[in-house]
């Protein structure tokens, strides 16, 4: 069991050090060193997160309160209050500043900051123009501001001016800056008395935590929670990137509205997948609705929300809908050991209860082996002949009375093929639940394996339900189905990702390739490049496309088609045709020099009508038959470029059938995207149809992605629509292409 925490803005009190104000003793690091030169990628962004210094925020040594009061009625007092009480807690030597009190609440109180006779480790701004306050603080060597204040980001462009003021004011000097428009939840005690590992919790809406707070009740352990408001300066990745590096933190829970800067929030999440320790987070955004509600709340970006859940499964965050299943989840994750095996047995009183647990379950993933024959002959020592024992496994309820009762679990738990034992007990049926319960109970404590217990029980006062079972600190206790299967479900999943974890940022390119300073070359700044100037782009990075050339008289087109070999394909080519067929400008299967002739003049003349300028006319190898596919970059206004893959033609408009990735990632990640598309089996062959060549499309998958790596700077858009997918073994061809210059 790992040691208790005192507090929640610490963990242990340390002795005193007095130093004046402005005067350091000693180094002291606010965040770590920058990364080295060779740990960026080929745009010059960090490939790992800096883990800001936060143990003077959370293990203060002392604490200024600015702006402390005493006076009855107003709202500075009884924070005032809860401050001390906390200061006392943590063992740290507070000081009240305030322009014109001697004492508040019988502590020597101080004019201004630069008074001080220690150097501050925490400073608690409670005035409403925090950024005055601020600079003082930085010329005194202060560590962390807290700042309460709202009226920020949150309010508008106004608000996000006055915060940008706030964030300059920290910048460079050292001090890091909690919030603004961050509450007391930073300062609320935490029970030491709990063991275990523990969960961090982090919420940019206090209110939000506090069906995590209240998990303590139960007996789960909490150890720091960060309430980070608007974050003009710490963000919730730092505190994703310090939590992952303490030994006490079991698994992190986040509530999130909006992220500051998608990039950090990835690194973060690497470093809490590379230690292992799992983030359970909801994420606020899915709907139009609640993403301009979150924004006008902490004044942040929620992002494209396919993006934002792409981008957490891809860093094995778990994204959970509800605050119940935010308990739950990383209650299971912080304090289960990894599992034995990934098979799920469901044990209970009643077949029907069992089926249903069992369909749900299926449903959802979990995989639910059958026993083998001796195991289930095994069981039917003492369950009759006729109830199942193949999974679920149905008791009909009477050896639950008596010896045999444990006898049935231990079975179970010993079969090597399960991993969980899940009993769902959907309602009190004493003597015999009480009996129930406490076997399951002994037999968690005696076993490596997950026990979990669905109390179906609306009451919730059973002493089998308060004494037994959350008593335990080996079973885990449900009170649905669905979240314990939502739960289940992201335990097993956790410690499958993090098994064959591999960082994507590992795979990132260092140095610009070849290809790209080509591609540079071909870029446009601020322009839509025509279809042959995009698929240049494309040879440049080796990305197979037809053969075809670029022609400016009827006759040139007749003779590129004889060297071609007919049939043909001719579009028109410039840099404002985005939907050539929509206008007719796209003819397909010419047969003979006078139909490529009359499709130059037909082509030629719509775009003069159309008033659309032309850098020529293609003329292209009329391409086999294969799946047609669309692959893409984007930007996202969070996570920079994206890559996304899909049906394509018109079907990546009608079906919205597509998967998206943040890069980098790699092959693994590209095999991925396919196989969260609907009509992935189309890759496979349906009616008669060969196998496509898969290798080729992920090849091209992770060559755009390059593209969006190296180029990700000056290309904000590029389709790939359609890409042909041909036979196995024959590669994958686009037939045309966007792209779009920054």
């Amino acid at each position: 069991m790992l040691g208790s925490t005192h507090g929640t803005l610490t963990t242990t009190s340390r002795p005193a050090r007095v130093v004046a104000c402005g005067r350091r003793q000693g180094p002291m690091v606010h965040g770590t060193a920058p990364s080295p030169a060779d740990d960026v990628d080929v745009s010059g962004r960090a490939l790992r997160s800096d883990v800001p210094d936060l143990d003077r925020l959370f293990r203060p040594e002392t604490v200024a309160v600015i702006g402390a009061s005493e006076t009855e009625g107003r709202p500075n007092t009884g924070i005032t209050r809860q401050l001390i009480a906390w200061a006392e807690r943590v063992g740290a030597r507070l000081h009240p500043v305030h322009p014109t009190r001697a004492t508040v609440f019988g502590l020597p109180c101080h004019p201004s900051v630069s008074d001080l006779p220690d150097r501050i480790d925490v400073a608690v701004l409670l005035v409403g123009d925090p950024v005055p306050v601020v600079e003082e603080l930085a010329r005194c060597d202060v560590a962390f501001a807290v700042v309460f204040a709202s009226g920020f980001a949150e309010t508008g462009p106004e608000g996000a001016t006055a915060q940008a003021r706030l964030a300059a004011a920290v910048q460079g000097t050292g001090i890091r800056l909690l919030g603004p428009n961050t509450n007391l939840n930073a300062f609320e005690p935490v029970r030491d008395d709990l063991t275990g590992p523990a969960i961090a919790l982090i919420t940019q809406s206090g209110h939000q935590g506090r069906p995590v707070f209240a998990l303590q009740e139960l007996g789960i352990r909490l150890s720091h929670w960060a309430p980070t408001g608007n974050e003009a300066d710490l963000e919730c990745a730092d505190f994703i990137s310090y939590f992952a590096t303490r030994p006490e933190v079991g698994a992190i829970a986040a509530y999130v509205e909006g992220l500051k800067d998608g990039r950090s929030f990835l690194l973060a999440a690497d470093r809490a997948a590379r230690h292992k320790v799992p983030v359970v987070a909801v994420k606020v955004g899915r709907t139009e609705v609640g993403a301009r509600t979150a924004a006008s709340h902490t004044g942040k970006l929620t992002g494209a929300d396919d993006v934002v859940d792409a981008a957490m499964r891809q860093f094995g965050v778990i994204r959970v809908n509800g605050l119940d299943e935010l308990q739950d989840t990383s209650a299971l994750l912080a304090r289960a050991r990894p599992p034995r095996a990934d098979g799920v047995a469901v044990y209970s009183i009643s077949g029907g209860t069992g089926a249903h647990f069992a369909d749900l379950a299926t449903t959802a993933g979990l995989r639910l082996p059958v026993l083998p024959a001796t195991r289930q002959a095994e069981l039917h020592q003492w369950i009759p002949d006729y109830l199942s024992t193949a999974n679920p496994v149905d008791n009909g309820g009477h050896p639950v009375g008596d010896w045999r009762g444990r006898k049935i679990i231990d079975a179970i738990l010993a079969d090597p093929s399960i991993g969980v034992l899940v009993c769902p007990i959907t309602g009190p049926f004493p003597p015999l639940s009480d009996k129930l319960a406490r076997d399951l109970v002994d037999a968690a404590e005696k076993t490596d394996k997950l026990v979990c217990v669905v109390w179906g029980s609306p009451v919730g006062t059973e002493d089998a339900y308060r004494t037994t079972l959350l008593g335990s600190s080996r079973v885990a206790t449900f009170r649905t189905f669905a979240n314990c299967i939502t739960a289940l479900r992201a335990y097993l999943d956790h410690h499958r990702f993090t098994a064959a974890y591999r960082s994507p940022f590992d795979e990132a390119p260092r140095s610009l390739s070849p290809s790209a300073r080509k591609a540079q070359a071909l870029l446009r700044p601020g322009e839509q490049l025509s279809e042959h100037a995009a698929k240049q782009l494309l040879r440049a990075y080796g990305i197979r496309v037809p053969r075809e050339q670029l022609v400016t008289s009827a006759a040139a087109a007749v003779r590129a088609a004889g060297q071609i070999g007919y049939p043909v394909v001719m579009k028109a080519s410039g840099p404002q045709l985005a939907h050539k067929s929509d206008l007719g400008l796209i003819k397909l299967g010419l047969t003979s020099a006078s139909q490529v002739r009359d499709a130059y003049r037909e082509l030629t003349d719509i775009a003069r009508y159309e008033g659309l300028p032309l850098d020529g006319i293609l003329v292209c190898q009329l391409v086999g038959r294969g799946v047609e596919m669309a692959v893409g970059i984007t930007h996202d206004s969070l996570f920079g470029p994206t890559v996304t893959v899909g049906l394509g033609g018109v079907l990546v408009e009608v079906l919205d059938d597509t998967a998206v990735r943040v890069p980098p990632f790699g092959e693994d990640h590209a095999r991925a995207m396919l196989g969260e598309l609907r009509g992935r089996a189309l890759l496979d062959g349906v009616r008669g149809a060969p196998p496509a060549d898969v290798d080729a499309l992920v090849e091209t998958v992770l060559r755009v992605q390059r593209m969006a790596l190296e180029l990700g700077g000056g290309l904000s858009e590029l389709d790939l629509n359609p890409l042909v997918v041909l036979e196995r073994g024959q590669g994958a061809v686009a037939l045309d292409a966007l792209a779009f210059c920054r």
